[in-house]
């Protein structure tokens, strides 16, 4: 009795935390979906029974579509090693025996350019519809809008680097009351006008499609709007499991999210100038103070969890070697998703608050929203389907099955985007644009200088066998113990040549460390390292140490928790001597890359990330030794 209690505890729990993480952004889609139908595009519908229940049975089945079975029933299903999100799909391709890797790679790499621009776009557009709830509360506010909503998203910007911990204990709760909220004054508007109960039935949009295909084509690029953050149920699949997300979707935001779209659909039946803000004027007057100031907490946490993404997206690319080096702090002793990284938290301050002083509403910036969200659920259905094909040996007939069914969506979605590239979607894929050059650019860039450094570098059996030989150089051998942290495994660490071939010294202890990072999420402690003693008895060996794509790297807390291992590894590693050998990138005269890429890759490579600061070697016992590569 005592351990199933535990467990229905520990589901509840995950349960909620899933609410509050994982349906922010999907969850506040209904401030704005409605009324940028009926607002910017409304001059090309009409506003009548018809057109509404088209409508509203649009939403509501391709939020059943996309989410329900797209993500839930299937997407869910390609975990690595129970994690998830479009860097998942890219590590199992990578691992799989698919044929043309590099395009599926490539696109996922457009996905996560989307994705940057779809981090950038939610907290300004979440926010700002929530506190243009004060348009509603007296129209004298107007001009407060811009100035609360600027104060509100530089908060949340300046607290990240506090961490989310405590105030993230809140965010299930509050979406939990928010849910019922939303459902509440939905399911009140219902209950006042059951006829809108037609929507329901996918005859509707079929009729409504059928009577208006321009005009259906068209509230497509809106109804995208509905179903943003459906992919945050698959990125965070690894800190919640399946189980949990999908109870918390088909028990509570699903029916609370179908009955606000049908209360809203209710009310412009009944009202047509409730278009001016449907979502609110679901409500009586008297709560609408409340409304919005649980709005506006909604929209923050809704943003929270988009920020969170970027910050774990941007360490999976750094870790599979798509960006460079960052600085990456952890902000929980508990949570290890829990971490904070400055460049990217400024820089999407930098984009959000110039995307609310550019566009200055909600219902504007919407323009540039679908863009993004339809592109990254177009990029996962084709990776996914890769997956099945590659991954999985499914055959081509249940491949192209399923592909047809989400990829007419998908491509629907796309194109009723497409008009809305002039008029706000250009942002999302420059942002998109801007990081694929920067990929592009760090990876090439590394291509060449991995290969002038392995030229440097030499097997590190022949130079072990140098050591050895007559002719080897005379060399004092220093007490003490040291740590030569290789970049290529097998090959001979600058650091090392240094010190026998210009220094003439080398302790008495060395290992040789090669860290290397894995197709999967996590790699477990007792599958980290692998020794090699290298067979000689002068005290050098080498041990290569491999991280997941979701794990932090700590070499000494690592090579703390092999001690066992080796008497060669039984030393204290924070108090050993660490040698790291750093490159400074010299542009030359060869053709291998545009110019202008040599330059941004020098740049780049400057400020990145010292190997020493992200294996978080100690400070006072690690030398740095540079070398000039050419470029």
């Amino acid at each position: 009795m005592i351990s199933v209690k535990k467990t229905r505890t520990g589901a509840i729990g995950l349960t909620l935390g899933a609410l509050g993480v994982v349906f922010g952004d999907i969850g506040t889609s209904p401030l704005y979906a409605v009324r940028v139908i009926f607002g910017p595009l409304g001059h090309h519908l009409t506003l009548n029974q018809p057109t509404i229940y088209g409508i509203i049975s649009l939403i509501f089945w391709t939020i059943m579509l996309v989410v329900s079975v797209k993500y839930l029933g299937f997407i869910m299903r390609a975990s690595n090693k129970g994690e998830g999100g479009i860097m998942a799909l890219v590590a199992l391709i990578k691992s799989s025996s698919l044929r043309r890797k590099r395009f599926f790679i490539v696109l996922g790499l457009v996905g996560v350019a989307l994705f940057y621009g779809d981090s950038a776009i939610t907290p300004a557009i979440s926010v700002l519809s929530a506190v243009e709830g004060l348009k509603i509360i007296a129209p004298s506010l107007e001009s407060f809008v811009i100035p609360v909503t600027l104060v509100i998203l530089t908060v949340l910007f300046w607290i990240q680097k506090y961490g989310t911990a405590l105030i993230g204990r809140l965010f299930g709760p509050v979406m939990l009351l928010w849910f019922v909220t939303i459902g509440l004054g939905g399911g009140w508007q219902v209950w006042q006008h059951p006829d809108i109960l037609h929507a329901l039935s996918p005859l509707a949009a079929i009729d409504f499609i059928t009577a208006n295909t321009l005009g259906a084509f068209i509230a497509m690029g809106a109804v995208v709007l509905a179903i943003t953050g459906a992919e945050a149920l698959y990125a965070d699949m690894g800190h919640f499991g399946r189980a949990p997300i999908g109870r918390a979707w088909f028990l509570l935001v699903l029916p609370a999210l179908t009955l606000c779209y049908m209360g809203q659909g209710a009310l412009l039946l009944h009202d047509p100038h409730a278009t001016l803000n449907p979502f609110f004027l679901l409500f009586p007057a008297s709560a609408h103070i409340p409304v919005v100031l649980l709005a506006t907490i909604a929209t923050l946490i809704a943003s929270q969890s988009v920020i969170s993404g970027a910050f774990s997206l941007t360490r999976q690319a750094v870790q599979l070697g798509f960006l460079p080096r960052m600085m990456i702090y952890q902000t929980s002793a508990r949570e290890i998703g829990q971490i904070y990284i400055p460049f990217v938290n400024i820089a999407l301050f930098v984009v959000v608050t110039l995307l609310v002083l550019f566009f200055g509403s909600s219902v504007r910036l919407a323009n540039a929203y679908g863009v993004a969200v339809s592109g990254t659920l177009a990029a996962d259905t084709i990776l996914f389907l890769a997956v099945m094909r590659g991954f999985w040996h499914a055959s081509w007939a249940r491949v192209a099955l399923i592909g047809v069914l989400f990829l007419s969506v998908d491509l629907v979605l796309i194109s009723s985007n497409a008009s809305k590239i002039l008029h706000g979607g250009w942002l999302p894929l420059t942002v998109a644009a801007l990081v694929l050059v920067l990929v592009n650019t760090w990876l090439k860039g590394h291509q060449i200088t991995s290969k002038e450094r392995v030229a440097l570098e030499g097997p590190l059996q022949d130079f072990i066998s140098m050591l050895h030989g007559s002719d080897s150089p005379s060399i004092a051998r220093l007490p003490g113990q040291a740590v030569y942290i290789g970049h290529h495994e097998g090959l001979t660490p600058l650091a090392l040549h240094t010190a026998v071939e210009d220094l003439h010294e080398l302790h008495e202890k060395v290992t040789i460390v090669y860290v290397q990072t894995s197709t999967e999420a996590h790699v477990p402690e007792d599958k980290r390292a692998v020794f090699n003693d290298l067979g000689y008895t002068d005290g050098i060996s080498q041990v290569t140490l491999s991280y997941g794509f979701h794990d932090l790297p700590n070499i000494p807390k690592t090579l703390k928790s092999l001690r066992h291992l080796s008497p060669e590894l039984d030393f204290d590693p924070y108090h050993a001597s660490y040698f790291i050998s750093l490159t400074k990138v010299v542009p030359s005269k060869r053709r291998n890359l545009a110019r202008w890429r040599k330059s941004l890759y020098s740049l780049m490579s400057r400020n990145s990330l010292s190997a020493s600061d992200y294996y978080q070697l100690p400070i006072d016992r690690t030398v740095e030794m540079r070398a000039l590569i050419k470029l």
